[in-house]
């Protein structure tokens, strides 16, 4: 029996997937704890539907994603902190400022996790990194950090 999985159930398949098994595993085990449903045109018409959405729903997103990468790709983000002598920091610059940086500077929304540096900036100076913003797209971006 072809059946749609709802849910991800391990050895068996992921979300959203068609999978062929037994009539008896689909009826005692999948049907009773709604980790699927049959297969039948009906849920086949709805499924193929919710993906074309979330495929156009991707499309646009990695427009979105492609379109802010050509505001800031190589461009230079300024975050000012404090320093003591020799330019050494205070502590050190963070992924969350230099996210709150890129917002302020140029209005795109980049989640911390998101940045990547090679290493934690306790210095004043400028440094490479790149910010991901979909899920192949990054721009590579300049860090300069100034005193106070």
């Amino acid at each position: 029996m072809k059946v749609i999985l709802k849910e991800d159930v391990k050895k068996l398949g992921l979300k959203d997937e068609i999978v062929e098994v037994s009539d008896g595993y689909a009826r005692n085990f999948l049907f009773p704890k709604n980790l699927a449903i049959e297969a039948d045109s009906v849920n086949m018409k709805q499924l193929k539907e919710k993906n074309d959405s979330k495929a156009k729903k991707d499309l646009q997103a990695r427009a979105k994603a492609e379109e802010d990468k050509k505001k800031i790709q190589d461009r230079q983000v300024t975050v000012s902190v404090s320093a003591g002598e020799g330019g050494r920091l205070f502590g050190s610059v963070t992924t969350s400022q230099v996210a709150e940086a890129i917002k302020g500077q140029f209005g795109i929304s980049v989640d911390k996790k998101n940045v990547k540096m090679a290493d934690a900036i306790k210095s004043l100076g400028s440094y490479p990194f790149s910010v991901k913003l979909y899920h192949s797209v990054e721009a590579s971006m300049t860090l300069k950090v100034e005193a106070l």
